[in-house]
């Protein structure tokens, strides 16, 4: 057996809880990881509350967590590349908030010696996403990237990734968090009223792309209005916008395999550049997932939120 945080039916922060789960078998393609750091997303939550059950449906009791860093335990069959011992962070589809998970061993990468279990922890998701919706954006160097939410954990990866590609980011945010955007070398403004004069007046070229990362505030139609067509926006944040403006959403679920490798090599690459900055915003102990996630929730996060086994 192995000891893991579960939600046993969907509801409040409150309906997690300590289970213990049998200890999982590497399958085919498979790898076992003894947790040492698990990222907390919005996703979390979302799928937690049922939010999202028709994207993600949960099977109950529900461990979450989709990202982790760790040791290799034991390989399945077919795998290659990984022996129990090394030192790895991936993706996974949930069952990340455990002692041990299981990870795809095409989700997996090894993690530098340089680099600390949390932060190794918080790069799959938003390298993945970064990665995701920059090609599904089409946005290319020389252009201007309109960033909703942008000092969160995907957002800030995101303007790394941008910058490296020579793509110019003005992001939105609350005054606290703009020194940390300029100093990852995207252009803050305030979100709230009077948001699309102030983004004018930051790119006075006009915006050529546009990402919601924030999920809040009515801003996909203003996106809109500033980019000049629907299809130049994405979110990764609002299933329901998206419907009622014709905006296309993003989940990660489909061709997420393609993004991945990708996704972690640029961010290694960065991180051997010595660039990669990877601010946590909170780090707390797995025992305490639930308040970690009401925290995730209130949102106005600089960095990444980590919990630790």
């Amino acid at each position: 057996m192995t000891k893991a945080i579960a939600f046993p039916q969907y509801g409040g922060a409150d309906v997690l809880r300590p289970i213990d789960i049998e200890l999982p078998a590497a399958g085919p393609g498979q790898v076992r990881v003894a947790v040492r750091a698990v990222g907390v997303n919005p996703l979390d939550h979302k799928v937690r509350s049922g939010e999202l059950h028709a994207l993600f449906p949960a099977v109950f009791p529900a461990v979450p967590g989709y990202e982790v860093s760790g040791v290799v335990e034991e390989v399945g069959a077919d795998v290659t590349g990984f022996a129990p011992g090394d030192e790895v962070f991936g993706a996974l589809m949930g069952g990340g908030y455990a002692d041990h998970a299981l990870v795809a061993a095409d989700q997996l990468a090894a993690k530098p010696a340089t680099l600390s279990w949390e932060e190794a922890a918080a790069i799959p998701v938003a390298a993945e996403t970064s990665e995701r919706v920059l090609g599904l954006l089409g946005v290319r160097a020389g252009q201007t990237l309109l960033v909703h939410g942008a000092a969160g954990g995907v957002g800030t990866l995101l303007l790394q990734f941008a910058r490296e590609r020579g793509i110019t980011v003005v992001g939105t945010a609350s005054e606290a968090n703009h020194a940390h955007l300029r100093e990852l070398g995207a252009i803050p403004v305030t979100y709230g009223e009077g948001l699309a004069d102030r983004v004018r007046a930051a790119a006075p070229g006009g915006v050529d792309r546009a990402l919601d990362a924030a999920g809040r505030g009515g801003v996909l139609p203003l996106s809109v209005e500033l980019t000049g067509s629907a299809d130049r926006v994405l979110t990764i944040a609002d299933i329901p916008g998206a419907q009622e403006h014709g905006i296309r959403f993003s989940g990660g679920a489909e061709g997420v395999e393609s993004y991945h490798r990708r996704a972690y090599a640029a961010a290694l690459a960065l991180h051997e550049a010595g660039t990669l900055r990877l601010p946590l915003h909170r780090v707390f102990p797995l025992a305490e997932a639930a308040e970690a996630q009401r925290v995730s929730e209130r949102g106005h996060l600089r960095g990444k939120i980590v919990l630790t086994v």
